[in-house]
């Protein structure tokens, strides 16, 4: 496209709009009136605004309107067809809003309206390309059955658009709002898949007779069927999808469906009516007007236009022919003709209407399926007519069930409500006696199977209706779906309908009978424990977990797209321990959600915030990309946690170590939010309160974790790992009554590794589980070895359990398959979990710990007074061992302690629950503990935690004592 710009001043162009008119009138064309787009405008008919330029070549120049400058621009278009037509069209668009707007340019490649009768347009492309006066051609949009363009008006643009032409006649051309056109073309859909359904389930039927039957009616019905079937394949662009049409061929196809329409209509007239016993003439004059058609569908291959008008003067003339010879036998009280008369008065309305159509005295969008519908339901009336006469005297069962039958089959469900869909007359029955169903419209689901449409959700609708088509397909299976319908309050209820096809005598389906049942609740329940595997329970924020997802997807999207580059920040609040220890847990847990909701609101809809653990958080900055824009967010950040948090009286002011990094060229997930982490990290090593972004050089001071880490996975193959059992002891006779496993490592070059350095690094690592089973495995072997000593057939070992044991499905099996391989009686396993693991997710903590209760496991509540200490979860959860923490029997300096002491104890046999007190210093304190009836003691003044050799040896000495 070459482009002339003249600086023509606008008072200019003014005067010299009328000598513009005149070039355009003489060859030098210009289009005058734009059509103006509006943001609420959804369909606008572009025709009426749209210049024509016949045989102007393959080389097209045009002026267009002034834009919003007042200039006067000069544009030339080159063909982009090899063979050009030389026609061109052109038109112009204005957008006088303030908005961006995406439309679509669609013209149809076939329109029955205003067709014509001779030599009637039967369709091809019509636009080979749209050029505008600014930017670039416009892209065209995958359709079969139109030439579609996207096109985008900038705010305040007029643009002037050429579009090559394929064909001579531009019979419709329309500017669509996407959604909008893409919500008609579904809507078409449908209706057309169910009139392409009966039309071939019709034409099959009518075969199926003949092959019965026998008689010519049969095949002369089955040929006009299949006839039909054939024009409405064409007509509603399917045919395409069974046989290949190559561009330019559409007319060709057209045009022979519609001389096999009127061919097969003389032959079903001729049929039906029996004409050779009225006269010799009948038969020959029959004979040469199905030898002329025939001669036209020969025709139709070189010159279609004319055999479509032949063959549709041959319909025309074939109705009125038919209904002069259906009266006259009629009137010879022929009754056949009688039986037909109702059918080709239908016939005649329906050829009436499409003449108003190909003329355009009709003209819209409904009018052309419309027909294409109203032809199948002619040809099943057709159908009808003759299996009356065919099997008069006849009838078929209409398949009604008894009010009994209809209930009995209800009950074999599962629900509340009866439904039963009468597929014969499309009526659906809902009703129950049931108070449970009160939430479900039963009113408004009796009817038609469509009224169902209005009250269901518009995400189910397509699924309801699929779901009743594929039962009528296949006529087998069972319906078990779930739908949302509209109760009368105008909330959604979530309904589940489970149904079963009843076949009739000729193997279709003559009705669907099930219950409906309202799963409200239960989806309620679903999405709960959903939401919450994937928030943080405190602050409602997502989870760690979440937030690893998104930064996948987040890392996807940013190696296909340059301009996604966001920022990642993990903020940790210094020194927050202290408010706890101050103020309290329940203190705390009000602060961390202060501080979540004043993070978020600090946010744009495009960024995420998380929760990663206690008190940190991580921020994914995706609306700055800037580097001051990032530096003043960070800032804001800062100052956000260090607003003054008021408590009580006073105010609490906190600070936070914020640690950022960008995202590099094929970094991962992981690895840039431990670039963010290790950043944070360094903001704290330099006193908190800082802002650090991440520099390589962070790496160096986390190179003895992941050394560590690596040790760590080669340790199961070296046997550097083994556990340790502290003797858990009865206070009422000072013997052992079991031990807690302890896992140790014994480093091959370090030595003794504290649990306290590389269990935080197997917990985010994901190598805990694997520690974890190793623990569960090797305690339940060492158990099982000391239980066959004499007296020792009670002795139990506790396990802890992880945070990733705790969140697996196979946890359960797990400790199944390990009782079961060394033959383990389940009571003497104890699993301990602490206070804060359980309430991390404990819709699934419940559930997982009934189903290890079922099993007979023991479960013991670890660290007890240091979480949340809620009586709630103690009576939620089927613990049946209490651990106080050690830090209540420690200090007698603050004389509260024993007091707390004494009320956990108290508190813990109310609920049935067995205490062990850990952390016992002195044999003074274990007399009080025993006072207090408190079952069991487990601290160094026993014991430490022994070795498998030396916790044997020491059960042996035990017995040995006892004995003598």
């Amino acid at each position: 496209m070459t482009l002339f710009r003249r600086a023509v001043p606008a008072a200019w162009v003014r005067l010299l709009l009328p000598l513009l008119i005149l070039l355009g009138a003489t060859g030098h064309s210009y289009a005058l009136s734009p059509v103006s787009i509006g943001r609420e405008d959804v369909a606008i008919d572009l025709l009426p605004a749209v210049d024509i330029y016949r045989d102007r070549g393959s080389s097209f120049q045009v002026s267009t309107v002034p834009g919003a400058d007042g200039i006067v621009r000069r544009i030339e278009v080159e063909s982009n067809s090899p063979q050009s037509s030389g026609d061109w069209a052109v038109f112009a668009l204005a957008n006088n809003s303030d908005e961006q707007i995406d439309r679509l340019v669609v013209a149809p490649h076939f329109r029955l309206a205003d067709s014509g009768i001779v030599w009637p347009d039967l369709g091809s492309r019509r636009i080979v390309s749209i050029t505008p006066s600014e930017g670039f051609a416009l892209d065209r949009q995958q359709s079969p059955e139109a030439d579609v363009f996207f096109v985008t008006l900038d705010p305040g643009t007029t643009i002037t658009f050429v579009a090559e032409l394929a064909s001579r006649q531009l019979p419709e051309i329309r500017l669509w709002e996407p959604n909008a056109y893409k919500d008609t073309v579904n809507a078409f859909t449908l209706y057309r898949g169910i009139v392409l359904g009966i039309a071939g389930l019709l034409a099959v039927f009518l075969t199926i007779l003949f092959v019965v039957k026998g008689s010519p009616m049969f095949p002369a019905t089955a040929a006009l069927a299949w006839a039909v079937l054939a024009y409405i394949c064409i007509d509603f662009d399917f045919w395409q999808k069974l046989v290949p049409i190559v561009p330019g061929e559409e007319g060709i196809w057209r045009a022979g469906t519609e001389i096999a329409l009127a061919f097969t209509l003389v032959v079903f007239l001729y049929a039906y009516l029996n004409l050779n016993r009225w006269h010799g003439v009948l038969s020959a004059f029959t004979a040469l007007w199905l030898a002329g058609l025939g001669g036209i569908g020969v025709l139709a291959a070189f010159d279609p236009p004319m055999a479509s008008g032949i063959a549709r003067m041959s319909l025309g003339a074939t109705a009125a022919i038919g209904l002069l010879l259906i009266l006259f036998l009629s009137w010879q009280r022929y009754d056949r003709a009688i039986m037909l008369i109702p059918t080709w008065i239908l016939i005649g309305v329906w050829l009436f209407a499409g003449w108003l159509t190909v003329t355009g005295r009709i003209d819209n969008d409904i009018i052309q399926p419309a027909l294409g519908g109203g032809l199948v339901l002619l040809v099943l009336l057709i159908g009808f007519t003759v299996m009356q006469h065919a099997f008069a005297g006849g009838g078929f069962g209409t398949g009604l069930l008894s009010d009994m039958e209809r209930r009995s089959l209800a009950l074999a469900g599962t629900g509340d409500a009866v439904w039963d869909w009468d597929v014969t007359r499309d009526r659906i029955f809902a009703g129950s006696d049931a108070d449970g169903s009160s939430a479900i419209p039963i009113a408004a689901m009796n009817g038609p199977a469509r009224d169902w449409l209005p009250i269901l959700h518009p995400d189910d609708r397509d699924r309801f209706k699929i779901t009743l088509d594929t039962i009528l397909e296949h006529r087998r299976g069972r319906i078990a779906q779930d739908f949302r319908v509209r109760a009368e309050d105008g909330h959604y209820h979530w309904i589940c309908l489970q149904a079963r096809p009843v076949l009739g005598s000729t193997g279709e389906v003559v009705r669907c009978v099930g219950t409906l049942k309202d799963v409200t609740e239960r989806k309620k329940a679903e999405e709960r424990l959903l939401h919450d595997a994937l928030h943080d329970q405190l602050t409602g924020l997502p989870n760690r977990e979440l937030f690893i997802d998104r930064l996948d997807s987040i890392s996807a999207l940013a190696t296909t797209r340059r301009d996604v580059r966001p920022t990642l920040f993990v903020i940790d609040v210094d020194r927050f321990s202290q408010v706890n220890d101050d103020f309290g847990m329940a203190t705390g847990d009000t602060i961390l959600l202060t501080l979540g909701r004043r993070l978020k609101r600090a946010l744009r809809p495009q960024d995420s915030l998380a929760r990663l653990s206690g008190d940190k958080f991580g921020l994914i900055l995706m609306s700055e990309t800037e580097v001051d824009a990032v530096g003043a967010f960070a800032e804001t950040l800062r100052d956000v946690v260090r607003a003054p948090i008021a408590f009580s009286d006073r105010d609490i002011i906190l600070t936070a170590s914020i640690g950022l990094t960008g995202w590099s060229e094929g970094a991962g997930a992981d690895e840039v939010l431990r670039e963010a982490e290790l950043a944070m990290y360094q903001a704290k090593r330099l006193g908190g309160d800082r802002i650090e972004a991440f520099r390589p050089a962070f790496k160096t001071h986390s190179s003895g974790k992941v050394e560590l880490e690596s040790d760590l996975r080669r340790a199961f193959g070296r046997n550097e790992l083994s556990l340790a059992y502290q003797p858990i002891v009865r206070l009422s006779d000072g013997q052992i009554a079991g031990f807690e496993a302890l896992l140790r490592w014994n480093h091959i070059r370090r030595g003794p590794v504290s649990p306290a350095e590389f269990i935080p690094i197997a917990e985010s690592t994901g190598l805990i589980v694997q520690l974890g089973q190793f623990a569960l495995d090797e305690a339940v072997r060492r158990l099982s070895d000391w239980q066959k000593l004499p007296g020792q057939a009670k002795l139990f070992v506790s396990v802890n359990i992880s945070s990733r044991q705790l969140i697996r499905q196979d946890l359960v099996n797990d400790v199944r398959q390990t009782l079961k391989l060394y033959n383990l009686a389940p009571e003497t396993l104890k699993l301990e979990l602490t206070e804060s693991l359980v309430m991390d997710n404990p819709e699934r903590s419940a559930k997982l710990l009934v189903r290890l209760k079922e099993m007979g496991v023991g479960l013991s509540l670890d660290d007890f007074g240091t979480g949340y200490s809620s009586l709630s979860y103690l009576m939620r959860f089927p613990f049946d061992t209490l651990k106080i923490d050690q830090t209540f029997l420690r200090g007698e300096a603050q004389p509260q302690r024993p007091i707390i002491v004494q009320s956990i104890v108290n508190m813990a046999h109310e609920l049935g629950l067995a205490v062990v007190a850990e952390g016992v210093e002195t044999d003074a304190d274990a007399a009080k503990l025993k006072l207090l009836n408190c079952e069991y003691a487990q601290s160094y003044l026993y014991a430490p935690p022994l070795s498998a050799e030396e916790a044997r040896r020491r059960l042996q000495e035990r017995q040995t004592r006892r004995a003598s």
